[in-house]
């Protein structure tokens, strides 16, 4: 079995922010939707509450019209706001119970080669198992397997399974698998909460149980935690590190029941010296295919950006079981841009451009003697 991750970074629409053409551009505007969208969601809206919407409405875009460049804001019943013809706009709402609607990033279709060397990279690794990050959806994943993979000459995966996470941009995790490897037991996570009551995952950890030939599963636990990317450095740095501790108690809840054959993968958005990321690398006996004798990381110690030790973040953890059955690995680069000076690794033929990338992430596949 040949089992990968790969940080797909939306395959047919993305949010406009989070489609610019740098990181700098866009954080401020999902800063600041987080921040909105949080404090449209409080109970009460009191004054010093409603000062700061009416702030980060303005700063969005939303002070004239409830679509702005990047955000919209929709009010399907009762009113949130009202915007005077002379002054600032008006918050009229006193809690999340006055009115039905939400706020919403605008979303921008991926361009075309970017789509296509997405594809690639999926037909490329020659994977049986792959772990996807940053899928809009369940259907808008059947729907890439099932047009854009065949458009190019690949042959699709026959099991596609995706359940929706918490996260209001689309950016899921989920799993595809070639036969003779069906999806069995699943089991979301999306509801876990922490001691105060919010829910831990960013997106979630689903569990997905792969029946072997002989009776056995392989459990497979796609991820995608807290990024750095907006909030403080230490909200999410503390935020990884609860996800990071509530998947060691799910692995050892496995491990307890009897499952030997468990496989942790996706984009963990932290190094493996970090202190988030210390109760899955140092306090479990799962290992990093990474440092397996029969990985080869093609040169570059990283999977993302540059690929530079700092830069890796994408993972296959497996258990001692599964760790035994390894027979090679690797990390495919193709779809990534390159650099120029120097140009650090071959690309597709189609990739002339930074914005067609598949990913600014690398896959990562492992294979597995089972």
């Amino acid at each position: 079995m040949r089992l990968a991750t790969f940080n797909v970074e939306n395959l047919f629409d993305r949010p406009k922010a989070m489609n610019l053409d740098s990181w700098a551009e866009g954080k401020p505007v999902l800063d600041k939707f987080a921040r909105l969208s949080a404090l449209l969601g409080e109970i009460n809206y009191t004054a010093a509450r409603k000062s700061r919407m009416v702030e980060l409405l303005t700063s969005l875009g939303l002070a004239k019209s409830d679509e702005g460049p990047f955000v919209r804001l929709r009010q399907n019943r009762g009113d949130l706001l009202k915007r005077p013809k002379a002054g600032p706009v008006e918050i009229v709402a006193n809690g999340r119970a006055d009115w039905s609607g939400s706020l919403e990033l605008i979303e921008k279709p991926v361009d075309d080669e970017a789509m296509r060397n997405t594809a690639r990279v999926m037909m490329d690794i020659e994977a049986d198992v792959l772990a996807v990050v940053e899928a809009e959806s369940r259907p808008a994943l059947a729907a890439f397997n099932d047009e854009i993979i065949r458009a190019l000459g690949g042959s699709s995966f026959p099991g596609v399974m995706l359940i929706d996470g918490n996260d209001p941009r689309g950016i899921d995790v989920g799993l595809l698998t070639r036969p003779p490897y069906q999806i069995g037991p699943m089991r979301s996570h999306v509801d876990d909460r922490d001691a105060k009551g919010s829910r831990i995952f960013s997106r979630d950890c689903p569990e997905y149980g792969i029946g072997l030939d002989d009776g056995r599963v392989l459990w497979v636990l796609p991820n995608h935690l807290k990024s750095k990317g907006f909030g403080s450095t230490k909200d999410s740095t503390a935020r990884r590190l609860l996800q990071a501790q509530r998947i060691r108690s799910l692995y050892e809840a496995k491990r307890a029941a009897g499952e030997d054959l468990v496989a942790i993968v996706g984009d963990f958005n932290d190094t493996p010296g970090s202190d988030a990321l210390r109760p899955l690398l140092h306090d479990t006996d799962l290992r990093d295919v990474f440092t397996h004798a029969a990985f080869d990381d093609g040169g570059h110690p990283g999977t993302f950006g540059s690929c530079t030790a700092s830069n890796k973040i994408d993972y296959i953890l497996l258990s001692p079981a599964a760790w035994a059955r390894v027979t090679g690995g690797g990390v495919w680069r193709k779809g990534m841009w390159p650099g120029v000076r120097p140009v650090k690794w071959d690309v597709y033929p189609e990739l002339t451009l930074p914005r067609q990338v598949a990913s600014d992430h690398a896959a990562v596949w492992v294979d597995l003697d089972l």
